[in-house]
């Protein structure tokens, strides 16, 4: 007589039994890194009404997470330089997997899962050589390391999948680190950003440079909209007293990238800290923690602005656009505010 274990195992192997979704973790819509107020770190889920769904220990301070496509799982990355990534069961809280990065390498705080979610792509650091690098992880074989391949360019931060699911967008900001030296920018004079788009197998479709009096701007962020826009947040290396911009869009149909005077570097105090892009509405959205102020804008380049002190996690819903803030806050409109006993970290990852 079969086994209990054994007629499972048929009936997954047969493809009878459906897989588990996110509505099984809450049906959550984002993710976000928090502290809570007994200094705890956590990764929380979200739904479009501020709520929370779940949180999950983390073992130190996390940055951002990648969602699986399908399955209730996320990968939470510590905060920058961190050698370790956390996978999440998210409908149960238990930890699935962990990633360490190979020697003399450590994460950036970011990854991105392929379309069918059988591949994890991460950014990284060779800080010996100075090389960006993204990492494969193999997701059906408990998220082994099965490649790499060049970023190139420096200090390779966000990464995102292209809607045609065959292309990569990676944010290379062109600083150079060494874990030897924590944080400390080490290039400064000679750091220079860009954006390249590589195939999942890391050959290089297209590379964009900005401009030479953008030396020091600092491409971080990322947001793609379905028509394969890409919106790009920056952060300024140098005197803060210019009004160089600090947002850009590139299509690749387009050679030059589109940079917008305003947010620049004066108003937002040179840092930009999160973008997201809603199709619905053709608009995008930055965040700047060190002013204080959210800037949505809109086609043709028309904007406007909102107040919001220590605000940095964006993304997209139905109506617009939900921010956090460090405090607590969560909110989708003048009446969608949501306060919590966290402090919300730099990202806001929607599912």
């Amino acid at each position: 007589m079969a086994t209990r274990r054994s007629f499972m195992a048929g009936m997954l192997a047969a493809g009878l039994v459906p897989k588990p979704t996110w509505a099984e973790a809450g049906n959550p819509s984002y993710l976000s890194a928090a502290r809570k107020p007994d200094g705890q770190y956590v990764l929380c889920g979200l739904g479009e009404d501020g709520a929370i769904c779940f949180e999950i220990d983390l073992p130190d301070r996390g940055h951002a997470a990648a969602a699986h496509p399908t399955l209730p799982e996320a990968v939470a990355f510590a905060r920058r330089p961190g050698t370790y990534a956390i996978v999440l069961d998210c409908r149960h809280g238990l930890t699935k997997a962990r990633l360490e990065a190979p020697t003399g390498r450590h994460f950036y705080g970011h990854g991105a899962f392929s379309a069918d979610g059988d591949l994890l792509f991460t950014t990284e650091n060779d800080f010996d050589a100075a090389a960006g690098i993204v990492g494969v992880w193999d997701v059906r074989n408990q998220y082994t390391r099965v490649g790499e391949f060049s970023s190139h360019g420096t200090g390779p931060h966000d990464i995102k999948l292209m809607p045609d699911g065959k292309t990569l967008i990676v944010a290379n900001g062109g600083i150079e680190t060494h874990p030897e030296t924590g944080r400390t920018k080490l290039n400064l004079h000679s750091m220079r950003s860009n954006l390249s788009y590589l195939t999942l197998d890391g050959k290089l479709v297209a590379k964009v440079e900005l401009p030479a009096e953008h030396q020091r701007n600092s491409i971080r962020h990322l947001a793609v909209s379905d028509g394969s826009e890409v919106a790009f947040a920056m952060q300024w290396q140098g005197d803060l007293s210019n009004d160089l911009p600090l947002l850009g869009i590139h299509n690749r149909r387009i050679e030059k990238p589109r940079l917008f005077g305003d947010p620049s570097v004066r108003t937002m105090r040179g840092y930009l800290g999160s973008v997201a892009f809603n199709s619905n509405t053709n608009q995008i959205a930055t965040t700047s923690p060190r002013s204080g102020a959210v800037h949505i804008i809109e086609d043709g380049g028309f904007h406007r602005s909102l107040q919001l002190a220590d605000v940095c996690g964006v993304a997209t819903y139905s109506g617009g656009f939900i921010v956090t803030t460090g405090s607590g806050v969560v909110r989708a409109s003048e009446t969608r505010i949501s306060k919590h006993q966290m402090a919300w970290d730099n990202h806001l990852i929607a599912i």
